[in-house]
This record gives C-alpha cells, sequence and structure tokens, in this order.
C-alpha cells in the first residue's frame, strides 16, 4: 500500500490511537509497523484476533498482560554465556511469571462457556513455554527490585548473617563513644560511614584522644572522620564480610544465568507472542473507545457500509451514513455544496477499507461488508506546491498521472473535487476523461465535483451512480446525510433569495440560468420528493406489519391458551366425577361383603342375590370411572401428537420464517436444526411441523392401527383359550372370589369340562368360599374336593355346565 494515501487518509492517527493501549516493546513494535494487508486469508485472521481480544476485554477486561521491558539485549547476552545482573535477571523473571499467568488465563477460559466463542488466541496461548521450575527458582533468588534475597544460596545466608552480627557490634562499640566523656571530643554526637568504614565526627584538636585511621575531614579542616583503633579489627572483619557476599552474590547471577541459557528461543517465542496478546488487547480497547464493530470481508470487493461514520470524529455528533460499491456499480459521483460533508464522506469509505485491512473494527452501527483493495490511491485537497512552483491545478494533475500508471482492477480510487482549479468546460471536460480512463482499467472510483456535466455522467455511463449531500434550503445548513442514487441540486438561487436578493435579481439570474441546467434541477427536486414519498411509505408498511405481527403472536398464544384451559376443565371434572364413584365403590363394595357375609352364614341359596350378580354391579360401577391419564385424554393426548417431534421431521423455524430438517434432539431440550447448509440449535417452541410432515404422520399412525387390529383379529383364538386350573392360594378373601368368578367364564368360553381349583388348607375359610361361590353358580354343573393324592381338600374339581 502507497505511503502517500496512509498520509492522506489519516490512518496514522488511528495507529497512534492503539499507543495508548500498549505496555510491551513488541506490541509497540507490532502497531508501529502495521500496514493495511491484502491477503484475505490473513486479514480474516487478523480481525479474528480483534473480535477474541474485544470478547475477553469485555468479559474478563483484556489479556492480564504486566508491564515488560525489552529483554532483547538479556538474551543475545545469555547466548553468549555472560552473566546477567541481578536487575536483567528480575526483568527476564517478570516475562517468566506473566507467561504462567497467561497461560493459566487462557487454561481456565477453556473450561468456562467463553473458551467455545475464541478461535484464535488459545491455539496462540497454547505455543507458550512456561518454564515453572526456572521461574520459580529465579523468583526466590531475586525479587521484584533486582535485589538478591538471602535465600538465593544457603552460604549468602550465613555471610550476611555474620555481617548483621558485625555490624551490630560495630555499631555498638562506637555509640559508646557518643555518649559520656568521648562526646565532648566530637563535633555531633553521631555514627557515620566514610569509605564503608564506620567513623566518628571528631574535633581535629582532639584527633589524640582516639588514635585509629583518619578517613576524610571537613571543608574547614575542623573535625576529622576518624575509625578509632578500637574497632579498626572488626570493621576490617566486616569489609572481609562483605567481599564474600560479592562474591557469592556474584556465583548466584552465574548460575541463574548459566540455567537460562538453554531457554534464550523458548523466551524469545514467549516474548513475541505477550508483545502480539498485547497488540491484540490494544486493537480491542480502541473498538470499544471507537464503538467499532467487525466487517465482512468480500474478495469480490463488495463494499456495503451500513451506518458508517468517520472513525477520527466524536460518534455522538458525526451523522452516520450508508456507502455501498462494487456490486451493482463501480463508480460513485458526489456532487453537493461546499461543508456539505462530500470530503469526510470519501475519506470515510476509504479510512474503514484500510482499518479493515488492517485487522482493525470499523465505525459502523450496523454489520457491514468491506473489499480488499491491493491499492487505495486518494487525491483529496490542496496539493499547491511552492517549491516546486505548481499551482493547485497542476498538483492534483501531476498526482493523478503517477496514479494512472498504477491503477488496476484491485484499485480503489479516490478524488475530490476532481478537475477543479481551471475553466469550468475544460475542468469538466477532463473530469470526464479521467473517469472514463479510470473506468476502463476496471478500478473503484468514488468522486466529488461541483461540475453539472458529471450529474449526467452518472446517467449515461455503465456501472456509475450519482449521489449528493443533502442541503437544507429551509435553514440554509447542510444536514451531512449521503443520499445514492440523486445527484446534488444546485441552490444557489434558493441560497440567495432566501438571504434577501429581490425577485428582480433572482427573475435576472434564473433568466440567464441554462434552461437544461433548471430542468435539471426540478428533475432532481422530483428525485428527492419521490425518495421521500417511498421512504414514508415503507416505513408506514414496516409499522403494519410489525403491529400484524404482534396481533398475530398474541391470538395464537390466546388460541393455545384457550385449548390448555379447556383440557383442564375437561380433566378437572373427571377427576372429580372419579372421587364421586370411588366413594360410591366404597360404599358398594361394604355392602357387597355384607351381604355375602350374611348369605354364607345363613348358608341360604335361594331369594338372595347371586355372586355372579353381585360382581356384574361391581363392574359396573368400575366403569363409571373417568380415565384421567393423557394416554385416554383425547384433548391432550391430541396436543401432544400436534407437537410430537422426531428426527428427520420437515419443521419450519418460525424466528427465521425458514423451512429445515430435525438432525438430533439435546438433552437441553433444543433440537439441531439443519437449514441448507447451516446447522443451529433452535428451542422446541420456536418449532412447527409442515403439513407434509403431519400427513405423513398421521398416515403412518392409521396404518399402525390398522396392523395391530389385524394382530388382534388373528390372535383372537389364543385369547379365548383358557388353563385347567386356578391357583388361589395367597389371594386374599374377596380378590380370590372376583378371580374365580373370572376364571370361570374364560373356562365357559373355551368350552372346558372340568377345571381344578386349588385353595389350600389352611384355615378353611377360603375353601368354604370357594364351595359356597360354586354351590350357587349357574355355571358349575357338580364339584368335589380332588382326589387324597392330586391334594385332597386343598383342591376342588367342578363339572361346568
Amino acid at each position: 500500500m502507497n505511503k502517500k494515501v496512509l498520509t492522506t487518509l489519516e490512518y496514522d492517527k488511528i495507529k497512534a490511537q492503539l499507543q495508548d493501549f500498549l505496555a510491551t516493546p513488541v506490541g509497540r513494535q507490532e502497531a508501529d509497523q502495521l500496514q493495511p494487508e491484502t491477503d484475505v486469508t490473513v486479514i480474516n485472521a487478523w480481525l479474528q484476533e480483534t473480535a477474541d481480544g474485544v470478547l475477553i476485554d469485555r468479559l474478563k477486561g483484556g489479556i492480564p498482560l504486566a508491564k515488560l521491558a525489552d529483554i532483547t539485549p538479556h538474551l543475545k547476552r545469555l547466548k553468549i554465556n555472560a552473566s546477567l545482573s541481578a536487575t536483567e535477571l528480575s526483568e527476564l523473571s517478570t516475562v517468566l511469571r506473566n507467561t504462567n499467568a497467561i497461560a493459566h488465563f487462557f487454561e481456565q477460559m477453556a473450561d468456562e462457556a467463553i473458551g467455545d466463542s475464541l478461535q484464535v488466541l488459545p491455539e496462540q496461548a497454547a505455543n507458550l513455554a512456561t518454564l515453572p521450575t526456572l521461574t520459580q527458582q529465579i523468583e526466590i533468588a531475586i525479587d521484584a527490585t533486582g535485589r538478591i534475597n538471602d535465600e538465593a544460596s544457603f552460604d549468602l545466608k550465613a555471610i550476611r548473617g555474620k555481617i548483621t552480627g558485625n555490624e551490630q557490634a560495630v555499631k555498638t562499640k562506637m555509640q559508646g563513644y557518643t555518649r559520656g566523656k568521648t562526646a565532648q571530643y566530637l563535633s555531633d554526637p553521631i555514627v557515620t560511614i566514610r569509605a564503608d568504614r564506620y567513623v566518628l565526627p571528631v574535633k581535629a584538636e582532639y584527633r589524640s584522644q582516639f588514635g585509629g585511621v583518619v578517613h576524610d575531614q571537613s571543608q574547614t579542616g575542623q573535625t576529622l572522620y576518624i575509625e578509632p583503633q578500637a574497632v579498626v579489627e572488626l570493621n576490617n572483619k566486616l569489609s572481609e564480610l562483605r567481599v564474600k557476599e560479592q562474591a557469592e552474590e556474584q556465583r548466584v547471577l552465574q548460575e541463574l544465568s548459566a540455567a537460562l541459557a538453554p531457554y534464550t528461543e523458548e523466551i524469545a517465542r514467549n516474548v513475541a507472542i505477550l508483545g502480539h496478546f498485547d497488540f491484540v488487547n490494544a486493537k480491542a480497547r480502541l473498538a470499544a473507545r471507537l464503538d467499532a464493530m467487525q466487517p465482512v470481508v468480500d474478495p469480490e470487493n463488495h463494499v456495503a457500509l451500513q451506518q458508517a461514520w468517520h472513525p477520527l470524529l466524536d460518534k455522538n455528533v458525526a451523522v452516520a451514513n450508508d456507502i455501498v460499491l462494487g456490486e451493482d456499480y463501480k463508480a460513485i459521483i458526489i456532487t453537493g455544496p461546499n461543508t456539505g460533508g462530500k470530503t469526510i464522506t470519501i475519506k470515510t469509505l476509504g479510512l474503514l477499507q484500510l482499518m479493515a485491512q488492517s485487522g482493525l473494527f470499523i465505525t459502523t452501527k450496523r454489520s457491514s461488508t468491506v473489499g480488499v483493495f491491493h491499492e487505495v490511491f486518494a487525491d483529496i485537497g490542496d496539493e499547491q506546491s511552492i517549491e516546486q512552483s505548481l499551482s493547485t491545478f497542476s498538483s492534483h494533475m501531476a498526482n493523478i498521472v503517477s496514479m494512472l500508471e498504477r491503477i488496476d482492477d484491485r484499485s480503489l480510487v479516490i478524488f475530490d473535487e476532481l478537475g477543479a482549479g481551471t475553466d469550468p468546460a475544460e475542468g469538466a471536460a477532463l473530469a470526464i476523461a479521467i473517469l472514463d480512463k479510470v473506468a476502463s482499467l476496471g478500478a473503484y472510483v468514488i468522486a466529488t465535483t461541483h461540475y453539472p456535466e458529471l450529474k449526467l455522467y452518472g446517467y449515461n455511463r455503465p456501472e456509475t451512480l450519482n449521489a449528493s449531500m443533502v442541503f437544507d434550503v429551509e435553514t440554509l445548513k447542510p444536514t451531512y446525510q449521503f443520499l445514492m442514487g440523486v445527484p446534488g441540486q444546485s441552490n444557489a438561487l434558493a441560497i440567495a433569495k432566501r438571504l434577501g436578493f429581490g425577485d428582480d435579481v433572482i427573475g435576472a439570474a434564473t433568466a440567464l440560468t441554462d434552461e437544461s441546467d433548471q430542468d435539471l434541477n426540478q428533475m432532481i427536486a422530483d428525485l428527492v420528493a419521490q425518495r421521500e414519498a417511498v421512504k414514508q411509505h415503507d416505513a408506514e408498511l414496516t409499522q403494519q406489519l410489525k403491529a400484524t405481527a404482534e396481533q398475530s403472536e398474541a391470538l395464537a398464544a390466546k388460541e393455545a391458551q384457550l385449548e390448555r384451559d379447556r383440557a383442564r376443565i375437561v380433566l378437572d371434572a373427571k377427576n372429580e366425577a372419579n372421587h364421586i364413584v370411588a366413594a360410591t365403590k366404597k360404599q358398594a363394595e361394604q355392602l357387597i361383603s355384607e351381604i355375602r357375609k350374611e348369605r354364607l352364614n345363613a348358608g341360604q341359596q335361594t331369594g338372595q342375590l347371586s355372586e355372579q350378580a353381585l360382581q356384574a354391579k361391581k363392574a359396573a360401577l368400575d366403569k363409571l370411572r373417568q380415565n384421567d391419564s393423557l394416554e385416554k385424554n383425547k384433548v391432550l393426548q391430541k396436543a401432544k401428537r400436534a407437537k410430537q417431534l422426531a428426527a428427520g421431521d420437515e419443521i419450519v423455524v418460525q424466528s427465521y420464517g425458514q423451512q429445515g430438517t430435525l438432525v438430533k434432539r439435546h438433552s437441553n431440550g433444543q433440537w439441531e436444526v439443519e437449514m441448507g447448509i447451516l446447522k443451529m440449535l433452535v428451542d422446541e417452541d420456536d418449532i412447527v411441523k409442515t403439513e407434509a410432515t403431519t400427513k405423513a404422520q398421521k398416515t403412518k399412525q392409521k396404518k399402525k392401527q390398522q396392523k395391530i387390529v389385524k394382530t388382534t383379529t388373528a390372535g383372537g383364538s389364543a385369547r379365548v383359550s383358557a388353563r385347567s386350573s386356578l391357583d388361589l392360594r395367597g389371594v386374599r378373601y374377596e380378590a380370590a372370589l372376583t378371580e374365580l368368578d373370572r376364571y370361570l367364564d374364560q373356562a365357559v368360553l373355551a368350552n372346558l369340562g372340568a377345571v381344578e381349583i386349588i385353595h389350600g388348607k389352611g384355615t378353611g375359610a377360603l375353601r368354604k368360599g370357594v364351595t359356597e361361590f360354586l354351590r350357587s353358580d349357574r355355571r358349575v354343573k357338580s364339584f368335589r374336593f380332588a382326589n387324597a393324592n392330586a391334594g385332597g381338600d386343598g383342591a376342588t374339581i367342578a363339572e361346568l355346565a
């Protein structure tokens, strides 16, 4: 990308804003070197990085990077086996600690919901070499300020312990001189240090009172700094310990440097990754500052900026406009008055295109599309050059000539006031010729002009569109609104009239105006009026459609609620009926039990209700019970079948109004739906079966029912068969007699001549009840106890009539 256009479109000002958010030398270097890219794969990767960064910044406050020093020289020294200082090792330790923190940060996010949304950055974080053992070793040895800790080695800790002890001894000895009789010989009763040794400020005339060594004197010579003879030996010992301390510290630094040397490549890679994360953080935070959005990159160069504004303007003041180029037309000619916003509009297109190709989000209010241009050329502003003795017109022409030599079908060309600065007739002709030349080269172009001839150019040339900036004649102020499809209207006479010129002047000017110009202005005015009418009609239709949709949803909700209420009322009524039947049945069973007991006790066989009649009445009571389960509740069952879904069903997703196919149901209740090449998860309540699927399921259900009927008919002979014996052992008295009654029905239907009822011996109550039942039953011709070897009186053989 040529550097001139970057300056012209103020691309560097956008890059400068990135510097406000950078914390590492590598990040700042990457921002300095940022340039628009022409490879669509790289552009998309950069934009996805920014998208990941925006998501992390919004949910986590950004990638937690520390402020890092430039450790490149340190790594070079390690490669030649040099020993680093404590400060240099501390800076390296900061990098290693931050590496561990960032790696852990991305590991934690992988376990959270945000981890599924990140596309690029986690993979880059996986390349970080954490080196935990080495990091801990340096942290133990050196603190964040670059001081070597006592724990760096056992010997260092021991030496420093001795130093502390000797210093205390020296201080105690020296402080003895500052008190008592000797204090009178001192200029000040203090202990100080000269040449790393403890000394006393002694008056010159009392030098002989202390002996020892003089290390310094005051400027006047009245005070001598003397190390008393009594502490010379202690200070000598202290000096020896300090030499040992320095030697041990140097050994620790050499040891740590040697441990780091094999990992210089890994550390350098960590520095690069952390610096890149710093750069991504900056891009994300710039997007937040500008309230920018991620664009879609179209390799076919179909540009569609929706509600875009210039990123260097205050978003609360700037007017947002739609700018579309590349799909239906490759050239836009913008006309309109000065200060109307033409220049800022074309700059917005150029700068947002450069930002998108740099992996930066763009300032649009809705999702927008950008192209991939190999070159962007711009001729904007006053190009006058005093040094080269070029006028404004000459300078513009020289710039355009150099552009034409490099333009191709992957270029975006921006002209501001094309052909201005010379005779209007010749300037207009030259502007048309330049536009035709750019069109012949296949480039995309957006140009501003004052020439009325170029208004007709937009109608006469293929793939060319007129546009304008709206001007409010009533207020005499520009609106800065970009209007595509309509050329700019000349407002000079209208403005002059509103400013107070008389009708005579305005009339004379109108008479001098070319009739074709007046017709063109009238045509433009009609187009503007028609456009406003269409916009208003479209807004009304949109409002009506919205109201209709809301009413439809409300009616559907009410209908569903009514269906649920009706089913609930029916269910409640059945439950109430069941309670009544249950109470009645309980009373009937109690009555039957009492009658049966009285009959058995009295031994009467006639004039009483038969056991079969009693059981028949009980069965009639059972039939009164209403089944409130879903299987027998036709209303609820119908509602459930209407909603029942299965994989493979053709359905409609209501919120999108799109038809698709069900793939599978997920555990969270959502369905995976395939719509064309897209697969997505949709709530079950948002899914409606198509008429074809409903009809197919009804046909399948009908066939299934027919199959069941056939199977039942074919197996009818099997059901009328019955066993030749009935075992009632362990069954309670009432239940046993009910079971015996049913069994005799089955035996009669199966044409059995004799059956065996096994009742056991026990207390004899069940045996007695069975005997009484058989005696009163018309289906039984005779009965007797079984043979002794076949159960004796524990079983009864009944001959059926």
